[in-house]
C-alpha cells in the first residue's frame, strides 16, 4: 500500500499535504498521528505535527464484483440472449482501463513538479501583496536578512525570487534552508480549503544548478550500477531531489529505481533492471 509521511503546522495541514501527494481522498486514507504540533514564532523552532497517511487496502474491489455477480444472476433469470456475454466481458476491461487512467494520472502528477522549475510559466503575474509574499518579508526582517524577494503567481503556482547579498544564507548547505522555508511558505498558502497551489522558492538561480547536479550524479551512479551489477543508494534527499533521480533515470531502461527508508532519511536506490 502506498503511503506518505508530512509534516505541517497542525494536523490538518499535514494530512492535506499528504493527500495532495498520494492523490487520494480522506476517504481512501489511514491517517496516524506521530507527533502532535506545539507553536513557535512565524513558525521557526516550533514543533511541527508529523502524519503518516497511507492508502486503505483495497477492500471495495470486492463489493462491486458481489454486485456484478447479483446483476448478472438477474439478467440471467431475465434470460438475455446474446447480450449477456457481452455484459460478463465489460466489467473486467473498464476496471483495467480505470486503473490504467488512474496510473496515468500518478505518473503526470509525478512530472508537474519537475515541469514547473524546468520551465518558467509564461503567464506568472507579479503578486507584491500575496500572503506569501509577506510571509517571507516578515521572516527575513526578524532574522535580519538583506534580501530582496519577487513573488509571482498563477491559477496553480506561486513562484518567489530571491536575490541579494544574504541569498546565501536563504540557501543554506545544499539547499537545505531554501527547502524549510520553502515548506512553511506552502503551509501559510495551503492553510485555508480550496484549490492546492505548489509553492517554489528559488535563489540565486540554485534549483536548476541542482537539478542539473542531480541529473548528472543520477546518469554517473546508473552507469556504476551497472558496471558492478549491485545497487546503489544515494545520500538521503528531500521528495522533489528523489523525483529529479527518478525522472532522470526514466529513459534509461536499464537500471530501475525505487525510494527506502523513512523521511527525512529517505534515499533512492539505483539499481540494474535485470538480475
Amino acid at each position: 500500500m502506498k503511503y506518505s509521511e508530512k509534516w505541517g503546522d497542525s494536523v490538518d495541514s499535514a494530512v492535506k499535504l499528504a493527500l495532495a501527494d498520494l492523490g487520494l481522498t480522506e476517504e481512501q486514507v489511514n491517517v496516524t498521528i506521530l507527533e502532535q504540533p506545539s507553536k513557535g514564532f512565524f513558525g521557526l523552532g516550533s514543533k511541527l505535527a508529523k502524519v503518516r497517511v497511507e492508502e486503505k487496502a483495497p477492500e471495495k474491489v470486492e463489493e462491486p464484483k458481489k454486485e456484478a455477480k447479483e446483476i448478472k444472476e438477474v439478467k440471467a433469470e431475465a434470460k438475455p440472449e446474446v447480450s449477456e456475454k457481452k455484459n460478463q466481458s465489460k466489467p473486467k476491461p473498464k476496471k483495467e482501463h480505470k486503473e490504467k487512467k488512474h496510473e496515468k494520472h500518478e505518473n503526470d502528477h509525478a512530472n508537474e513538479d519537475l515541469s514547473v522549475l524546468n520551465e518558467r510559466p509564461a503567464d506568472l503575474v507579479e503578486a507584491p501583496e500575496h500572503p506569501a509574499h509577506v510571509f517571507l518579508t516578515d521572516i527575513s526582517k526578524e532574522m535580519g536578512l538583506d534580501i530582496n524577494i519577487k513573488t509571482y503567481t498563477n491559477e496553480k503556482l506561486v513562484y518567489i525570487d530571491v536575490d541579494g547579498p544574504d541569498s546565501g544564507t536563504v540557501i543554506g548547505k545544499r539547499g537545505a534552508t531554501l527547502d524549510a522555508l520553502q515548506y512553511l511558505t506552502s503551509l501559510v498558502v495551503n492553510k485555508d480549503d480550496g484549490a492546492y497551489k505548489r509553492v517554489v522558492i528559488n535563489a540565486e538561480g540554485y534549483r536548476e544548478k541542482r537539478e542539473k547536479t542531480l541529473e548528472k550524479l543520477a546518469n554517473r551512479l546508473a552507469d556504476k550500477a551497472l558496471k558492478t551489477g549491485k545497487a546503489v543508494r544515494l545520500e538521503p534527499m528531500n521528495p522533489y531531489e528523489r523525483k529529479v533521480i527518478h525522472t532522470t533515470l526514466q529513459a534509461r531502461p536499464e537500471v530501475k529505481t525505487r525510494s527506502e527508508g523513512e523521511e527525512p532519511y529517505r534515499k533512492v536506490v539505483i539499481e540494474p533492471a535485470r538480475k
